[in-house]
């Protein structure tokens, strides 16, 4: 077991995100001022903060001190990237993104004059210093569009037809759960309603997502449509965005719906274009299902068709990954998001299933590079950009847009600068208060709607009430 003990400092969290890029499962022993990595070597490191600001990451057994030679960081940050560089040297190994561990390495890529700084300061490769400042002036751009006093709305269906391999989300298998969707479908419309007479503020974006919002059947699907649309007003200049996510939930009908409420955006994901792989991972369809709901979607006008891919699936290689983005490049649809593969919780994939760096899928690393190259060669640049915890390969997730059709919710979602009403079972609903200092620096509150699918049936109006008083409407 490999100890990491804290001087000077409580940053519990940071090393512990640090620890987790290399160990995986971490422990916190605040009692003893201690990071325990279970995996890690027997070795005992201590982690202390000066009172010069600088901070040394020191092995007991060997003495041996680590430190960055250069200019000082806030403390957050300084006592990760000497624990980061100790790392480093113990491991041999590298992570692409350095010692940023936090969600939005955009955040600090916006603070930066330049990518060198991302590579200088935070020990991050170069090609994703470059990725990382290229994406943060594209959704500060994004985000200027995006009035403050605006709301951004989130509809939420965890529903899916079936539950993929890498998923733990809270949807609802409804292959068991029919009569419950209806009944959900049914509550949704209640708190949208209950909620609805209050909004006094213009709307800049809906996004409807999940789950499989398409998962229902076409009448309540239409239904849930007219809900929104009868009782929100939806601006012309308003951006919304249905994710169909599954092709075989998208129907004709439910396309006809979307398009006879002008909505121009909608999600097709078929995650890969490999069809041995979309069986393995319980998705029932093929990626001929795939090409003919997209066919369907431009043949109706929808102006930004986005489609989903994830590197690092178990079940296909690095070149599948590089082959499904070609194919989706010959699609031509206005947004392709990668994400990587990470470990989810509740998820049936085990933990070296994801997180494997010896394994005979390739390099997933050289292959997303590969894919990015292919993207930026057909005309797509980076709009947005996130990392999450335990992700294969310490890559990320990244939003990709031909022109200028990068999703406004997703930007404002992701800043938290701006204010987002979430509907639906599972939802977060935030506030964002601006503060002095830099542009993206915003105080956030969070009103939570419950999990539990049931539960939320039983109380959507109430959910909606909370949420009144949450927005002071």
């Amino acid at each position: 077991m490999l100890k990491t003990f804290l001087e000077g400092h409580d940053k519990y969290y940071g090393i512990s995100d640090i620890l987790r890029m290399f160990y995986g499962v971490i422990t916190e022993d605040r009692e003893n001022t201690c990071v325990n990595a279970e995996d890690g070597p027997d070795m005992t490191l201590v982690n202390t903060l000066g009172k010069d600001g600088r901070s040394v990451t020191v092995v007991k057994e060997s003495g041996k001190k680590y430190l960055f030679d250069g200019p000082v960081l806030e403390p957050g940050r300084e006592v990760k990237r000497s624990l980061y560089i100790a790392l480093t040297d113990i491991t041999g190994q590298k992570m692409p993104w350095g010692c940023l561990s936090g969600i939005r390495p955009t955040l600090v890529a916006s603070e930066e004059g330049s990518a060198g700084e991302l590579t200088n300061k935070y020990l991050v490769r170069e090609d994703k210093a470059a990725l990382g400042f290229e994406t943060a002036k594209e959704e500060q751009r994004l985000l200027e569009l995006i009035p403050a006093e605006d709301l951004n709305i989130y509809v939420g269906v965890p529903f899916c037809p079936s539950r993929c391999s890498y998923c733990s989300f809270i949807s609802q298998d409804i292959s068991h759960h029919m009569g419950r969707l209806g009944e959900y479908g049914d509550a949704l419309e209640k708190e949208i309603r209950t909620l609805a007479p209050h909004l006094n503020r213009r709307v800049s974006s809906l996004y409807m997502g999940g789950g499989t919002p398409t998962v229902f059947s076409d009448e309540q699907f239409g239904s849930i449509l007219d809900c929104i649309f009868d009782n929100i007003k939806i601006d012309p200049e308003c951006e919304v965005t249905i994710e169909a996510g599954r092709p075989d939930t998208i129907t004709e009908k439910k396309l006809d719906a979307m398009r006879s409420h002008g909505i121009g955006r909608i999600c097709i994901n078929p995650q890969t274009m490999r069809d041995e792989t979309l069986a393995k991972l319980g998705r029932h369809h093929t990626s001929a299902d795939i090409i003919r709901a997209y066919t369907q979607a431009k043949e109706r006008g929808f102006e930004v068709i986005n489609m989903d891919l994830i590197a690092g699936l178990p079940y296909e290689t690095g070149e599948d990954f590089v082959r499904s983005v070609e194919k989706l490049i010959e699609l031509d649809p206005g947004n392709i998001t990668v994400h990587t593969l990470y470990k989810k919780r509740r998820a049936t994939l085990t933990r070296e299933m994801v997180l494997g760096r010896e394994d005979d899928r390739g390099d997933i690393d050289a292959a997303v590079r590969e894919g990015y190259r292919l993207l930026n060669e057909a005309g797509y640049h980076p709009y947005y950009l996130y990392r999450q915890k335990d992700t294969g390969h310490g890559l990320e997730n990244t939003g990709f847009a031909k022109g200028d059709t990068g999703c406004l919710y997703n930007v404002a979602m992701m800043s938290d600068a701006r204010d987002v009403l979430s509907f639906g079972a599972g939802g977060m609903s935030k506030r964002c208060f601006e503060q002095e200092g830099p542009a993206s620096k915003h105080r956030v509150e969070r009103c939570p709607t419950v999990k539990d699918v049931l539960t939320y049936i039983g109380c959507s109006e109430e959910a909606a009430r909370r949420k009144v008083l949450f927005f002071e409407l």
